[in-house]
């Protein structure tokens, strides 16, 4: 077994896409391997196949490889409730919540829980690609680091670090986190990738010696910019795409603890729509549609989007026709109130909802993790009903009440989500409802999209994103160089 550790000189350096291109290189080649990320912390998550959570950036990985998601392969994820809290999920499941100070004394012993995971991964599969986080020249978090070089000492396993250039300041980048590591880890690292270049490469060659003289390592390689790249990221919102003249306007508040955000990724894709994220203090536009998205602290969202005028501006909304939909926290929100007796995602109380659904929700112990699928029910009773979706549910609260009386959906034997008397509000708690093409079409067409039917097939779009990625693997980097490195040399022959 090989573990191989891909590191950044800063967040959002490349390093999960640079992973999942591996990854996926490798399972073309018919090599047996597997993500592994030690510390990840993201409020976008996804189900495993063993009924846990992980990052979703991990799953995207784990799908590179031709694998179901598990909850191995990213053993500590953080899920920020605040800005020095955070609920803690080890191999899967839930620790408990704690501040940023707890947690740091507690990374000696999570780092039991990375360890063990790593190991079983290791017993299944012949390659590990694992993911840092962050920059591992944090000083202030160099202390019983999990998450970069205090796992890759750990697992004795060699380094790539990965630079932005178009950032700007690659070679300072690249250079100054070497410094700022211990000797030892210094050494363990082997190479460069440069990420995000556009241009020509000629004018870059001087800068590639000089820091190979400078540092001794070599660069394995330039990936280019990549447009129009979309693929699963770990928290970063990304834009919509281009779309066309008269297309659906959809919005969404960009919430404070906004979860799972990628479920809006083939609307992003979609051409006829248009589709905005709307900052804090950011006017609310006119729009055909609004979704409230995934929260992972739903009355503190609640509150902030009191604070922002939401309130006034969907009522408006609806008023003038609008349609609302509200996906898992923000379907809870749609409700009469959110009670938090115990406190599970921050200071126990209640608030109350929108009221625009006839319910209440209760958060309660024990979080609803499962894939699912269902059919429509309750969005056109003439032919909805015929549209199959898949997805899966992820969240704390149980609501009740009338509305539920006039489901959305039909996972199996038992009912999801509400639709209003009126038809205009619709809320579920499945995430990934928009990924199935016949599912998308049938929500916009009840958002007023006219026409439809140019949902993206989004599964197979990440598939073709995942290999156009792996093309730049061997067409930009030394493949026979990390061949050697992975050990894979002799195999090939």
């Amino acid at each position: 077994m090989t573990t191989l550790m891909i590191q950044g000189t800063t967040s959002d350096a490349g390093k999960t896409t640079v992973v999942a291109a591996l990854c996926r290189w490798l399972a073309r080649q018919g090599v047996s391997v597997a993500p592994f990320k030690p510390q990840n912390m993201a409020l976008n998550s996804a189900v495993t196949v063993d009924g846990g959570e992980i990052g979703r950036s991990t799953a995207l990985q784990a799908l590179a490889c031709g694998l179901e998601p598990h909850s191995d392969m990213n053993p500590v994820l953080l899920k920020p409730q605040s800005d020095r809290g955070a609920q803690v999920i080890l191999r899967g499941r839930v620790h408990g919540n704690m501040d940023a100070l707890d947690y740091h004394a507690y990374k000696a012993e999570a780092m039991q829980s990375v360890m063990a995971a790593w190991q079983a991964l290791s017993r299944r599969y012949d390659v590990i690609i694992a993911e840092g986080a962050g920059s591992p020249a944090e000083i202030n978090l160099r202390a019983n680091d999990i998450a970069n070089m205090g796992f890759a000492e750990a697992a004795d396993c060699p380094v790539l670090l990965v630079g932005d250039i178009d950032r700007g300041g690659v070679f300072a980048q690249l250079v100054g986190t070497l410094e700022l590591v211990s000797p030892s880890e210094r050494e363990r690292t082997r190479g460069f990738i440069i990420n995000r270049f556009r241009g020509d490469k000629a004018l870059l060659d001087p800068g590639l010696d000089w820091l190979n003289e400078r540092t001794g390592k070599p660069v394995v390689g330039v990936l280019p910019y990549l447009h129009g790249l979309v693929v699963d990221a770990e928290d970063s919102v990304g834009t919509s795409g281009d779309s066309e003249a008269g297309a659906l306007k959809v919005i969404v508040p960009l919430l404070p603890r906004i979860s799972n955000h990628n479920d809006f990724d083939p609307l992003r894709l979609h051409p006829n729509v248009d589709l905005q994220f709307i900052a804090p203090d950011q006017a609310i536009p006119p729009a055909d549609l609004i979704i409230l998205p995934g929260s992972k602290s739903t009355r503190s969202d609640l509150q902030w989007l009191r604070s922002q005028g939401w309130p006034e501006a969907i009522q408006r909304h609806l008023r003038y026709g609008g349609k609302v939909f509200g996906i898992c926290g923000g379907f809870q929100m749609l409700g009469n109130s959110v009670d938090d007796p115990d406190g599970l995602e921050g200071d126990a109380g209640i608030t109350e909802g929108l009221g625009m659904l006839a319910m209440a929700t209760c958060m309660v112990a024990g979080k609803q993790l499962r894939q699912v699928c269902g059919d429509f029910i309750g969005l056109d009773p003439e032919h909805a009903e015929r549209v199959g979706f898949s997805g899966y549910e992820m969240h704390n609260g149980v609501s009740a009440g009338p509305a539920l009386d006039r489901p959305l959906a039909r996972l199996g034997d038992r009912p999801d989500g509400a639709v209003s008397d009126d038809n205009q509000v619709v809320g579920t708690y499945v995430h990934g409802i928009f990924n199935e093409p016949a599912a998308c079409d049938a929500i916009l067409s009840w958002a007023g999209m006219v026409g439809g039917g140019k949902s993206v097939d989004y599964q197979q779009h990440r598939q073709q994103q995942l290999d156009r990625l792996a093309d730049q693997v061997e067409h930009h980097l030394d493949t026979a160089w990390l061949t050697n490195l992975l050990g894979l040399q002799k195999e090939r022959r």
